[in-house]
């Protein structure tokens, strides 16, 4: 039996024999490398369609076993030497509990990632996690570490996976690694050279279940402070990721970095008037800040978008990028779609698209960034609770339009701490097209110099197949009014 806890890039695989827990992006990813690697390769997965036929076809002709379909996981195969599982997978998952029992050790592809990488040019990694905000802030790090001239690429729970990325023929500079508590869950030797948690805040609670599913949340987004080597970033608003920090295991010289909107201690990055200023890498910190970039700079000036810029100059400015390149990656950096995105302004009335804003506590990120609102939201609520993010933001709504399965959640929050706040819910049962619909009552409760935001605070899977596919819906639904009007 040989040992994979001993193999690295240029071991022989030869007679490892590995099974792939789910064969989605990183699954495919992971089996990909194994088979190359002289691994033998069973991947498993109960779902099942073209896409990933596709893919078990090719890795089939080059020697992996390809499972698809109802039942295909329910057994582990006999003599495994190592399980390397996708994030989605609970830990109690009956394939895993059965390695576990079995003594096998179970990888998440970051584990996989780590053990791989080229031992001549281990490119180091910036790695990001937070409730909200990771894809956004690992982008602008990877536009700060390009226009650093350094060859870089976003990684992980974005863009490449992870496995690609350290696999990579020509070795990158740097890798800016975007990491779910999924992930990290099954993360046990990575030692990232610098590492951030933007904030933390109910999510996945259908995953993290039970009385202390919010502490085991906590604790997987904080293993990405496990051994980090040069700066711990966090959030000086969030006092949590600060006990993260100072729960962690860092190597000797490691820094924990503050981000703050407000004017930086020392040792912190942050916001003095409408400058993103630096007082945490430059040696006059005791007595000045450097200039990174303005807040006119930026794409958008919500706050949490800030924040985000702030997290990510951190990251840049620890692995030793100039004031000049965070200024300019800032300045070329575009968020992605259907985050804070405006699409019109109809009669003096703004429509904004976040259908990323999954969460509450993205929601209500979102919704602070406006002074007077109407909400759309709703979807599946995953759990979350509502209460909070009312509280904070009741001051600012205009109205709110209810949608999907766990609309009847927010409206409940809706009623208990903003009972003045007109609420519209449309129903499953109605006639039209629901969003259409949705935009309608919002047109009808909002004001010249209102927005109108799209912030569900919730996922889409109950409607739409995906967040963007809800997004595009409420574009369409709003250019369709404008063409009506």
């Amino acid at each position: 039996m040989t040992d994979p806890l001993a193999l690295g890039r240029h071991d022989a695989w030869d007679g490892v024999r590995a099974v792939v827990a789910g064969f989605g992006v990183s699954g495919f990813a992971a089996a990909d490398n194994l088979n190359h690697l002289g691994a033998d390769v069973v991947a498993l997965d109960e779902q099942t369609s073209d896409t990933m036929a596709e893919k078990a076809e090719l890795l089939e002709v080059l020697g992996a076993r390809i499972r698809l379909g109802t039942g295909a996981t329910a057994l582990l195969p006999d003599d495994v030497d190592l399980v390397v599982t996708s994030p989605g997978w609970r830990p109690d998952a009956p394939l895993l509990a059965q390695a576990r029992a079995r003594g096998i050790p179970v990888w998440g592809e970051v584990e996989l990632a780590w053990r791989l990488r080229d031992p001549d040019r281990p490119a180091p990694w910036l790695a990001v996690t937070g409730t909200n905000g990771k894809t956004t802030t690992v982008q602008m790090l990877d536009a700060i570490l390009r226009a650093a001239g350094l060859r870089s690429v976003a990684a992980g729970n974005v863009g490449l996976p992870i496995v690609e990325a350290v696999m990579d023929p020509v070795p990158y500079d740097v890798i800016a690694v975007e990491l779910s508590s999924f992930q990290l869950h099954y993360a046990e030797s990575m030692s990232a050279e610098s590492a951030a948690v933007l904030n933390l805040a109910e999510d996945h609670l259908d995953w993290y279940t039970g009385p202390s599913g919010m502490e085991q949340y906590a604790a997987d987004k904080g293993r990405i402070y496990e051994r980090v080597q040069r700066a711990c970033v966090y959030n000086v608003a969030d006092p949590e990721t600060r006990r993260l920090v100072e729960e962690a295991d860092v190597l000797e010289g490691a820094r924990a970095i503050g981000f703050t909107l407000g004017v930086p201690g020392v040792g912190m990055v942050g916001v003095v008037e409408d400058i993103l200023a630096d007082r945490a890498f430059i040696e006059q910190r005791d007595t000045s800040a450097a200039e990174l970039c303005t807040i006119a700079d930026l794409a958008s000036p919500a706050p949490h978008f800030v924040a985000n810029a702030l997290a990510a100059a951190a990251l840049a400015r620890a692995h030793g990028v100039s004031q000049a390149a965070v200024r300019d990656g800032l300045r070329s950096f575009r968020p992605d779609g259907h985050r804070i995105a405006h699409v019109a302004t109809l009669d003096g009335v703004a429509w904004v698209d976040d259908s990323k804003a999954t969460n509450p506590h993205a929601a209500q990120a979102s919704l602070e960034a406006y002074e007077h609102v109407v909400w759309i939201a709703g979807g599946l609520a995953k759990g979350a609770r509502f209460d909070e993010l009312v509280r904070a933001v009741r001051g600012r709504l205009r109205g709110a339009v209810l949608l999907g399965r766990d609309r009847h959640v927010i409206a409940e929050a809706l009623s208990r701490h903003a009972p003045d706040v007109p609420v519209v819910e449309i129903g499953d049962g109605e006639t039209g097209d629901p969003m259409e619909r949705v935009v309608g009552a919002a047109a009808d409760l909002a004001r010249p110099g209102d927005t109108v935001l799209l912030a569900p605070g919730c996922a889409s899977m109950d409607m739409f197949a995906n967040y963007n596919a809800r997004g595009d819906a409420f574009a369409a639904a709003v250019r369709a009014r404008a063409g009506d009007d």
